[in-house]
């Protein structure tokens, strides 16, 4: 089953997703149904008081960023 939401965001918010959506060669829906399905798994992955999400280069294994307070 599925299900259709209207969502409301800023002017910012929607040029982001604009451009991410061109980037990615996709539709909006996909975009925001895959950046919610990758916040699902932050929140799931941070349970417990681990708080931090990292990215890590796939190629050094070094940091590049972190997202806190999820």
């Amino acid at each position: 089953m599925s299900v259709r939401l209207n969502i409301l965001m800023s002017d910012d918010l929607k040029e982001a997703l604009d451009r991410v959506t061109e980037e990615a060669d996709q539709s909006a829906s996909e975009t925001l149904r895959k950046a919610l399905c990758l916040y699902i798994a932050a929140r799931e992955t941070t349970k417990g008081g681990r708080r931090k999400l990292g990215f890590f280069d796939a190629q050094t294994g070094q940091l590049d960023g972190e997202v806190i307070g999820l």
